[in-house]
């Protein structure tokens, strides 16, 4: 393991943590844009996290160890998911190999799940409620997930992340081909779900359509600037993986090299923002729906991935 490697390691953990918070700001700009609003700078997520990480963090009464060390482990856990998938690289940097399509998903679920058990932990009838909402959702989203690994692994013969940006990246029949088409749509559906972009959750709303802002609604200070910290880390990993895997998977420099992974990062940056246009677009123009039909828009997004298999089934090429 040379040097250089192990620099781009660093450089694509330091990508996740440092632009995460700017890649949230730049959303809620745009936002704001369409409402015909001047919106918060885009550095306000900076300003908002330095003001949690001073102020003192309480605990409810009857919370226990949990309630305080979750925020930790989903931290650490989507730290690890940022050096194990093609963030900045083509190639596997260090310890990428250990961890697959599903890996991965098993640690969203583990960072999904200290989440929710301290929500619970926490007493409060508003987290509790946030809760059963996003476990309600999750019955609908997880299968659509397992089987957009599976369509993937059908495409490639492999889960492993690299392997697909590199099959559809030089491969035009396999990125036009119906099963990668259909599994890209599907993964954008949920997408949209999972990192709470379906107009039902605005915050306008309050309880009545809160669901990431329910399951943190007894956290403060610290354990809160954490806890909003982890969710624009999700939302960046989802959005890279997406643009990096599924939608955008050309141009990354394949050389193992700190200039390259410099070239990377603000190739990324530029998918990103082409992401977020998409995304904005798409909350502008959708209208709210309430809050039982996200089940309905995960069904969707369930049998465009099932049609995906099923395209593969019958026509014999990925």
């Amino acid at each position: 393991m040379d040097w250089a490697t192990q620099v781009v390691g660093v450089l694509q953990a330091a990508t996740v943590l440092l632009l995460a918070p700017l890649l949230a700001g730049i959303a809620y700009r745009a936002k704001a844009w369409t409402e015909s609003r001047r919106g918060p700078s885009i550095l306000q997520p900076y300003y908002d996290l330095a003001k949690y990480l001073r102020k003192e963090t309480l605990l409810p009464e009857n919370s226990s160890r949990a309630f305080f060390v979750a925020p930790f482990v989903a931290f650490g856990a989507y730290l690890v998911i940022a050096v194990v998938v093609p963030i900045i690289t083509p190639y596997p940097i260090p310890f990428a190999s250990t961890v697959d399509f599903l890996g991965g998903g098993l640690l969203f679920g583990l960072a999904g799940t200290v989440t929710l058990l301290a929500a619970l932990d926490s007493g409060s009838n508003y987290a509790a409620l946030g809760a059963s909402r996003t476990v309600s959702f999750a019955a609908f989203a997880e299968p659509t997930l397992i089987i957009v690994f599976f369509a993937v692994a059908v495409i490639t013969g492999t889960n492993s992340p690299y392997v697909t940006n590199n099959l559809v990246a030089s491969s035009t029949s396999a990125y036009l081909s119906p099963t990668h088409l259909l599994v890209t749509a599907a993964f954008f559906l949920l997408l949209l779900a999972e990192t709470g972009k379906l107009p039902v959750e605005s915050a306008g709303l309050m309880e009545f359509g809160m669901l990431e802002d329910g399951r943190v609604f007894e956290h403060s200070g610290r354990l809160l600037g954490i806890n909003r910290w982890n969710g624009w880390m999700k939302q960046f990993l989802l959005y890279a993986v997406f643009v990096n895997v599924f939608a955008l998977p050309w141009g990354m420099v394949a050389a193992p090299t700190v200039l390259g992974a410099l070239d990377n990062i603000a190739l990324l940056v530029g998918k990103l923002l082409i992401v977020v246009a998409v995304i904005v677009f798409v909350e502008a123009t959708v209208a709210k729906v309430r809050l039982f039909k996200i089940r309905d828009f995960l069904a969707l997004s369930f049998s465009l991935a099932v049609l995906a298999v099923f395209a593969y089934a019958v026509l014999g090429v990925p």
